[in-house]
């Protein structure tokens, strides 16, 4: 599988080739044939070690209770000299929900919260990114829960990109808070007793995805996702 990397990396610098090059009869190509290719290096997956997706919720007025998805899977694409032409997709299975109760926990799978039977993922798509400071963008997108989709603005803060001391793995991480109504979505049960207005807080590292350190199956995945062409 890494002969067609290399072979999009020569496509690469052949159309690079000054003009004198032409007298060896090697026609320039035009930009419908230029497949239009990401560096696989901007692509990350998530470090699940590293990684938390929380979010807290009014409890009758005593206190705000913690959450926690353990079990998801996605992908992100993180562009340093052009941050708005990056993006995030994120599946959350919901039957991982942790309340710190098992008890509690079957509650929350049940239909009357998140329904895990008829729905067990959550999705997250984003759909546009604006800057808003040298470290900080609005990351907006699709939220969808119980099979309703809604936008969502996560207010996120780069915190930085560096080789990891101990696993020599190139790594960026991100920081983001988000307020979304459960309601919204359908989920009612409870209201006004248990909060409406849910806060979320995520914690990102994220390891790039190095030509060496890919797999075949990641390798197709990944350049099927650079040209728009899923891999069957």
């Amino acid at each position: 599988m890494k002969k067609y990397v290399l072979a999009f990396a020569t496509l690469g610098v052949l159309a690079s080739m000054p003009s004198s090059y032409a007298k060896d009869n090697i026609p320039p190509a035009s930009e419908e044939e230029k497949p239009e290719v990401k560096p696989v290096s901007n692509y990350y997956i998530f470090d699940k070690d590293h990684t938390q997706i929380l979010f807290f919720v009014d409890h009758l007025g005593f206190s705000k209770s913690q959450g926690e998805f353990h079990e998801y899977d996605g992908y992100f694409v993180f562009d340093q000299e052009k941050p708005k032409n990056s993006k995030v997709e994120v599946t959350i299975k919901t039957s991982s929900i942790d309340m710190d109760s098992d008890k509690w926990n079957e509650h929350m799978k049940s239909s009357d919260f998140l329904n895990v039977e008829a729905f067990p993922d959550m999705t997250f798509k984003s759909t546009n990114i604006k800057i808003t400071g040298k470290k900080t963008a609005d990351i907006i997108g699709d939220l969808t829960i119980l099979g309703v989709t809604k936008p969502v603005t996560l207010k996120t803060i780069y915190n930085k990109s560096d080789k990891h001391p101990f696993s020599g793995k190139y790594v960026s991480g991100f920081s983001a808070k988000a307020k979304i109504k459960r309601s919204d979505f359908g989920m009612v049960y409870g209201l006004p007793a248990v909060g409406d207005e849910i806060n979320i807080m995520i914690e990102v590292e994220g390891i790039r995805v190095d030509e060496e350190n890919i797999d075949d199956k990641q390798e197709t995945d990944l350049l099927g996702e650079a040209t728009g062409k899923s891999a069957k």
